[in-house]
């Protein structure tokens, strides 16, 4: 063979042999590329599931609570309303089908162990519980009767702990309101004097102004109730007083509550499927 034709067979296996490792690079760096979005989707599925896994469990914890979850439930302190506000998004745990929010019972739970540390640390006779809303009246009232503190139903009286030259008036150490907005009046003088505050906020509440925050329904009467027996209960624990505690009846406080299975409570949960994220379309405002 000649020499010439020789070389050019050279240069063309040559030629040949780089173009298929140039193929062969670029389909290993397909194939490379292609594993990596299958680990990229598989971890984003996983996180998904553990995130839905998570979410199921906040609402399901058998974490030792101050009543049984069932009776939160029953008295539907973790129904919010359909407004949420940016002070009150972090106790929401989900919309549901209707609208309505979702309190985190774990975090309500929490925020009333909060609740009850910080009252304990004052006396009775320093504190005051207002309250203008009907459907809380019953509970504000029997609250005040076994805590000794004083209270304001319906109107609460303007003035009375800032105007030194009315007769009724006194000077508290702590305010205690069902709402922030019924019961700004108070919310308002105590912010005057500057005593600190705390307030049952509810979905659709600002908290500024309030010192201590209860997350929970502050429209239902069966949830105020719960709320106040848990306060009156656990107060009275800490004032010494256990055997008087132990006689308090949460019906006392609620009204009659029909009793519910652990599975009825949570299929208030599982039974409304088409829920959204909180995090899409919130509404705010009060």
């Amino acid at each position: 063979m000649p020499r010439k034709k020789k070389e050019e067979n050279i240069e063309t296996d040559v030629k040949v042999a780089a173009v298929a490792e140039e193929a062969s690079e670029k389909t290993g760096a397909v194939l490379e590329s292609s594993e990596a979005e299958e680990k990229t989707e598989k971890k984003k599925k996983e996180k998904k599931k553990l995130s839905e896994t998570e979410l199921k469990r906040v609402m399901t914890d058998t974490k030792e609570t101050l009543v049984p979850l069932t009776d939160y439930i029953a008295c539907s302190i973790h129904l919010g309303t359909k407004v949420i506000t940016p002070d009150m998004r972090k106790f929401v745990y989900k919309r549901r089908a209707d609208g309505l929010a979702v309190l985190n019972t774990n975090l309500i739970d929490d925020k009333l162990r909060e609740a009850v540390k910080f009252l304990s640390g004052f006396d009775a006779k320093d504190i005051f519980i207002a309250c203008k809303r009907e459907t809380g009246w019953p509970a504000v009232d029997k609250f005040s009767e076994v805590t000794g503190i004083r209270c304001f139903m319906k109107k609460y009286p303007a003035g009375i702990i800032t105007n030194l030259r009315l007769e009724t008036f006194f000077e508290p150490k702590l305010a205690i309101i069902c709402d922030p907005w019924v019961d700004k009046n108070a919310l308002n003088d105590a912010n005057i004097i500057r005593i600190p505050v705390l307030g049952v906020c509810d979905t659709n509440n600002y908290t500024r102004g309030v010192t201590q925050v209860i997350a929970g329904n502050n429209k239902s009467r069966k949830s105020v109730g719960i709320i106040l027996f848990i306060l009156a209960r656990e107060y009275l624990k800490s004032q010494g007083k256990s055997d008087e505690a132990k006689k308090l009846k949460m019906e006392d406080f609620t009204g009659k509550i029909e009793e519910m299975t652990p599975n009825a409570a949570y299929s208030s949960y599982e039974a409304k499927p088409a829920a959204v994220d909180v995090s899409e379309k919130v509404s705010e405002g009060v």
